[in-house]
């Protein structure tokens, strides 16, 4: 490991104006290339104290020996130069997307003396008009084969085309009218490129003009009663209508639009981009990075755009691009994307309307994306093995840990404080054995105290569980005389399980080692907290593993390891240990701990909210033993409100169609022993505001 300051350059030695620098390895590799509107600023921020760099950052200025630069005049130059370093050098500290997938095009080939529509994938080729990418090939396809009708533009191959051209025979597209057959001579070439181009002209958005002109041609038809001819007309405009249906418009005006947008953890990051052509959506791809630098979603977004536009000239650069934030030289970029166009670019946020609205859309699919990785990552049962030993060699326990059980807290400032737990096993969510918890030994937001007391609940119930089927390891026979069953091993508590003399060893067979026995109910169904994990994971620092270690220690509990991941750095806490664990950040353990962890996370915010809403929707009403819900809406659409349901008389109250007497009578009694709630204040004018709605009191 380098030490930074062994390479450091003088402050004098560096220029303050832009330009683009490259740190470089023992061996003269290049290892990371970025940009800067001065170089001297920039620069110098590297070869601060290491405490204060993010570790990926510290990571990088350790590995370098080197470090050297190139001044540029502007911005945008900075900008491109950066672009091709980091494709001629491959960096391996820089952020690169990679495609999910391999994306179709619609492609035609314009620079062939006679144009071929095909579906192509990979690198683009000059001369070639793209549309697209499409999430799938049978998608080009299905809308080719509509507007073949109209356009009849060559599709076949070099082969096919130079056979038919030998023989004079065309291929069966040209004896059914979708292909005009310039093979045989039937169109010119000359006609036969305008025909391309009409096809490239409606695929670019250009639509209303061919209907128009369809639908007039068979109008005139008919006029001059050329039936067959009108309804051949009639049959081209629906083929052209079903392959605009395909793409439903979702942006007014024919926009030109890209819409990027970013899904990120501590690791990865998920990129989706949706490409809008004449108001319709007629492309999608996405991508996804390792964040290998210390770098921001302004700067995935700066780097996505380098990507998606660095090879691109004129309109596959669209006027439009909406980000979800801008890169922090938002100036440079735009001057560097309309250069490539050729015209003005607007590079912004969408705030509102319908770009917003698709914005979230995309998000969606980026989150989709994130999760769908991981995901795959996860279910491969190589890596999943690989994950559990890595985690095992890390943590330094004995067997690769089958079951892990995580644990999270919840709340709302300190409000519908709850806590999940949720269980891997081989390495895979267990759905079925995901647990709630609500807190109910305090009050009040304290995310230690909380974890000890979930941990201690979910393990006395463990320990009961071994008590009633008489798992323990020395079975202890009562005093003579005495009844009741055998006592529990210290730290055991709980109901016993009602059996009076000593309590019977479970029975073993060669297909059930003493460590896999299932307890079970009486109807064979195995109890809730029947199962140990091997590894207990919190989501949190040393505070929190530390409570949840004491727990177990209270309980007598010494078999089961525990850890904690905190957020910040993913670092991995131990017990006891005044330093956390890191694991490298390609580490395949690392990934199974945080989507473990991730997991514990969303399943308690769910709870929370929904505990929170079922809270704020809460009404006096539901305590009224027998009222249901169609009889409490009864109530208050007679009345109005709760507040004049509580001023009624126990008369009044039986006036209600379905409440009776005694029913009025309850409701009354609930309504009387609730305490109405604070008037509602209009902080704006003073004004008390009156209730006038149903869902509280």
């Amino acid at each position: 490991m380098a030490d930074p300051s062994s390479y450091r350059p003088s402050p004098g030695q560096i220029p303050d104006s832009p330009g683009v620098y490259k740190f470089r390895d023992e061996h003269r590799r290049v290892i990371y290339v970025g940009k800067a509107k001065n170089l001297r600023q920039r620069v110098a921020n590297y070869f601060q104290d290491l405490a204060n760099l993010h570790p990926r950052t510290r990571t990088m200025v350790t590995t370098a020996a080197s470090v050297e630069w190139t001044v540029v005049s502007t911005e945008v130059e900075a900008l491109q130069l950066e672009y091709t370093w980091i494709k001629e050098f491959d960096p391996r500290f820089n952020v690169k997307y990679r495609d999910d997938k391999s994306y179709p095009y619609l492609a035609v080939t314009l620079n062939e003396e006679f144009p071929r529509v095909q579906v192509m994938r990979g690198a683009k080729k000059k001369g070639v008009r793209y549309f697209g990418p499409y999430g799938h090939a049978w998608a080009i396809r299905e809308t080719v084969d509509l507007m073949l009708r109209v356009f009849p533009v060559r599709t076949c191959s070099a082969g096919v085309f130079k056979n038919a051209a030998r023989t004079g025979r065309p291929c069966l597209l040209g004896y059914i009218d979708k292909c005009s057959a310039p093979c045989v001579g039937r169109v010119t070439p000359e006609e036969h490129r305008e025909l391309a181009e009409d096809f490239c002209d409606f695929m670019a958005g250009r639509t209303g003009t061919y209907i128009r002109r369809l639908e007039k041609d068979m109008m005139q038809a008919a006029e001059e009663m050329e039936y067959e001819r009108a309804a051949r007309l009639r049959d081209d405009a629906e083929a052209l209508k079903r392959a605009m249906e395909k793409s439903a418009v979702v942006l007014a005006d024919a926009t030109d639009a890209d819409l990027i947008a970013v899904a990120e953890d501590e690791l990865e990051a998920a990129l989706q981009i949706f490409h809008v052509r004449g108001g319709r959506v007629r492309g999608q791809r996405g991508w996804v990075t390792d964040k290998v630098e210390a770098v921001d979603t302004s700067g995935l977004v700066e780097h996505a755009l380098q990507q998606l536009y660095g090879e691109e000239r004129g309109d596959a650069v669209p006027k439009e691009v909406l980000v979800p934030a801008l890169p922090e030289d938002t100036e440079a970029v735009s001057q560097w994307l309309a250069e490539r166009r050729g015209s003005q670019v607007s590079l912004r946020i969408p705030q509102r309307g319908d770009k917003k609205d698709l914005m979230a859309t995309v998000q969606r699919n980026a989150q989709q994306a994130l999760g769908l990785h991981k995901t795959k990552r996860a279910s491969d049962l190589t890596t999943r093995s690989r994950a559990l030993e890595e985690i095992a060699e890390a943590l330094g326990l004995d067997t690769a840990p089958l079951r892990i059980e995580c644990y999270d807290i919840s709340h709302l400032q300190g409000d519908d404080v709850v806590a999940s737990m949720v269980v891997f096993e081989d390495g895979l969510a267990r759905k079925s054995e995901y647990r709630r918890f609500q807190i109910k030994g305090f009050e009040g937001q304290d995310d230690v105290r909380s974890m000890h007391e979930v941990i201690g609940r979910r393990f006395k119930r463990y320990l009961q569980e071994k008590e009633r089927t008489g798992e323990w390891e020395e079975p202890q026979e009562p005093a003579p005389g005495a009844t009741g069953p055998a006592p529990a091993t210290p730290g055991a508590t709980g109901p016993t399980s009602g059996v009076t003399g000593p309590v019977p060893a479970p029975v073993l067979t060669a297909a059930s080692p003493a460590d896999e026995i299932e307890p079970r109910e009486d109807d064979g169904r195995p109890k809730r907290f029947a199962y140990p994990p091997q590894l207990v994971v919190v989501d949190g620092g040393q505070p929190q593993v530390a409570a949840a270690k004491r727990a177990l220690d209270e309980l007598g509990i010494d078999d089961i390891a525990v850890c904690g991941l905190a957020k910040r750095l993913e670092e991995v806490w131990l017990p006891d240990d005044d330093d956390p664990v890191v694991l490298p950040r390609s580490s395949e353990g690392l990934y199974l701990l945080q989507r473990v962890r991730d997991e514990a996370h969303r399943f308690a915010i769910t709870y929370q909210r929904a505990k929170r809403a079922k809270r704020i929707r809460s009404s006096p009403l539901d305590d009224v033993a027998g009222l249901g819900e169609t009889r409490k809406q009864a109530l208050i659409k007679h009345f109005g409100s709760v507040k004049k349901l509580r001023q009624a008389t126990i008369e009044e109250i039986c006036e209600v169609p379905g409440i009776g007497r005694r029913t009025a009578e309850s409701v009354a009694a609930a309504l009387a022993s609730t305490a109405p709630a604070a008037p509602a204040v209009n902080t704006a004018t003073g004004e008390i505001m009156e209730e006038d709605d149903g869902g509280a009191s």
